[in-house]
């Protein structure tokens, strides 16, 4: 018998490990299925960056807050900086509810990335260190982090595909990544137990069709574990969300 709640599936990985192209295969895959949604719920500060820097007179200081903010957490971010902060948690905060309301439709859910708690300030973690001591206003920021963190990561997914790389080839995928901190996210990357879930672990060195071929094994298990099968792919409609 299905549940009655459609399937939660996270693709993770470090910077270079292949995560968005491993989705943009795996959600025709998921299809099969039934109805199905791709979500992305990073940071995405690359993004939002670009287009803030083309704001008139704030758009420079806003940029060089990003920039420094994404540096490090090891201390408490001053006011501007814990605003952008904020923004960022709640504009996950946002893309996360929508994904659960995807699957209150009954839409099998395939997520680029998802929020941890484990280990702040990186593979989407926290970005407030634990004990943010500071301005009172900026203390409130950290706690509505970390309490809508404990509410994403208490949503566990039915399927967690780590996909692990060494850095020399994360390296050549993104050189305009820095490698110390492409080698924090890898190393990092095995500790993630995102609260008990079933976790299958890729080899994302290899080629990407065994990378896929894995993948979408490990999904077909799942599937057909929780009682669904094959479905006519004509018959269904497929959203991809890449914002």
């Amino acid at each position: 018998m299905k549940p009655k709640t459609p399937p939660l599936i996270a693709v993770i990985g470090s910077d270079g490990s292949g995560k968005t192209t491993v989705c943009e295969h795996l959600i025709l895959h998921v299809k099969k299925y039934g109805p199905a949604v791709r979500v992305h719920l990073g940071k995405q500060a690359g993004n939002v960056g670009r287009a803030v820097i083309k704001l008139p007179v704030l758009g420079g200081s806003f940029d060089k807050v990003i920039k420094k903010n994404k540096k490090s957490v090891r201390k408490c971010p001053g006011f501007l900086a814990s605003i952008v902060v904020i923004f960022f948690v709640l504009r996950r905060l946002y893309r996360f509810r929508r994904m659960m309301s995807f699957r209150r439709r009954g839409m099998i859910v395939l997520t680029d990335r998802f929020p941890q708690i484990q280990i702040p300030g990186s593979n989407d973690g926290i970005v407030f260190p634990v004990n943010c001591a500071g301005h009172s206003f900026i203390s409130l920021l950290a706690k509505l982090e970390r309490r809508a963190f404990d509410w994403m990561t208490r949503q566990k997914p039915d399927l967690v595909i780590k996909l692990h790389v060494d850095l020399n080839v994360a390296c050549a995928r993104k050189p305009d990544h820095r490698p110390e901190s492409l080698a924090k996210k890898i190393a990092i990357m095995p500790l993630l137990s995102f609260e008990g879930a079933k976790i299958v672990n890729i080899d994302a060195n290899r080629p990407l069709a065994e990378v896929l071929s894995v993948a979408e094994k490990a999904i077909s298990n799942l599937m057909e574990s929780l009682g669904y099968h094959y479905a006519d792919a004509s018959s269904h409609s497929m959203a991809h969300l890449k914002s």
